[in-house]
């Protein structure tokens, strides 16, 4: 039997950062189970949509089929709480949380306390609340009053990928991948490693270089300022093949992000048995098993470089952390485990 639902999503699928990836996969698998499914672009600029976008978001919303599930991106959902509370008496309504709006970072003056009031409206609405980490659903909990029972833990799932094979010429590569926005922390990824001049190490980052123009202009006054221009390469956003290859040459994953709700390339780099060098913000330890990385507080350059020089001095450190993250690798969960999860939330209010 075919069953029916709607994703709607904020802009073009095809952007390229996690949450989005995590909506291309599900709606993939989600048909492989037996769903068809419609999608609808509900515009740019979410979760602060001009009020022409957030018209027109709400009009293609109102037009989908009396009765059929929607799923709404929480990008979206969470400034949508009027449009909400009309469509829930219409239509099941899922909301998908990859992380509380109003915990991005950098947010201005009150800002952070609209989004959480706005998405906190919107989620009391919501017949079902999908989330990809268990800490993640602990604060929907706690700090927006979502009943638990309510919400389902579908968490990303990870592609089977070849182990990487680093470097073999004395230089050790680093790798961070994420869109250049305050979250990621790049300004302290960068602080720290201009303290490791002794040390043979070059940096590649590759992320989206236009969603926040302020930070991508920050990220190039910090190489330019800790004058490291020859050891830092900036690629912007890369195809899959690319970051397939990036993975395969890098030596070590570091990514000093100041909030995750899950962290799919930290799991990533783990099922290609990199060691990890990354934070103990939100969902990170839950992503990268004890044993495969090393966390730090976030925001402590000096442990942060503590912690990088400890693994570019010593290959001896690297491979135990390597042999740890290959020998977990396999109890990541897969596309299909998480789409199945997404599936039986669906069931629960179609």
């Amino acid at each position: 039997m075919v069953r029916n639902v709607t994703f709607a999503v904020p802009g073009d699928l095809a952007t390229p950062t996690g949450g989005y990836a995590y909506d291309r996969r599900i709606i993939a698998e989600l048909a492989q189970l037996g769903w068809k499914v419609e999608v609808i672009d509900l515009g740019d600029g979410f979760p602060r949509p001009s009020k022409a976008t957030r018209a027109s978001a709400e009009l293609r919303l109102a037009a989908v089929a009396k009765g059929q599930p929607i799923v709404i991106d929480g990008l979206a959902f969470g400034v949508l709480p009027e449009a909400a509370a009309q469509l829930r008496l219409r239509h099941p309504l899922i909301a998908i949380v990859h992380h509380p709006l109003a915990l991005e970072t950098g947010l201005g003056p009150g800002e952070g306390a609209a989004l959480h009031m706005s998405e906190q409206a919107a989620l009391s609405v919501a017949a079902r609340v999908v989330t990809t980490s268990a800490t993640t659903a602990r604060g929907l909990v706690a700090d927006y009053g979502v009943p638990a029972d309510r919400i389902c833990i579908a968490p990303p799932g990870t592609d089977q990928a070849p182990l990487a094979r680093g470097s073999s010429d004395g230089m050790v590569r680093l790798l961070a991948i994420g869109s250049i926005v305050p979250r990621k922390g790049y300004d302290v990824l960068l602080a720290a490693l201009a303290t490791l001049a002794d040390l043979p190490w070059h940096l590649t980052i590759a992320g989206d270089r236009t969603r926040d123009r302020t930070a991508a202009s920050r990220l190039e006054a910090d190489i330019a300022g800790f004058e490291i221009g020859d050891r830092v390469s900036v690629l912007g956003a890369v195809s899959p093949e690319r970051v397939g290859e990036l993975y395969a040459a890098a030596d070590l994953f570091v990514l000093a992000s100041r909030f995750e709700g899950y962290g799919m390339v930290y799991a990533e780099a783990v099922m290609r048995g990199l060691p990890v060098v990354g934070t103990t913000a939100a969902a990170i330890p839950d992503t990268v098993p004890a044993g495969a990385g090393i966390l730090v507080a976030p925001d402590d350059v000096a442990a942060l470089a503590v912690a990088l020089r400890r693994l570019i001095e010593s290959p001896q450190e690297r491979q135990r952390l390597a042999m740890a993250a290959r020998a977990t690798a396999a109890r990541l969960p897969t596309w299909q485990d998480s789409a199945k999860l997404f599936s039986r939330a669906l069931e629960t209010v179609a």
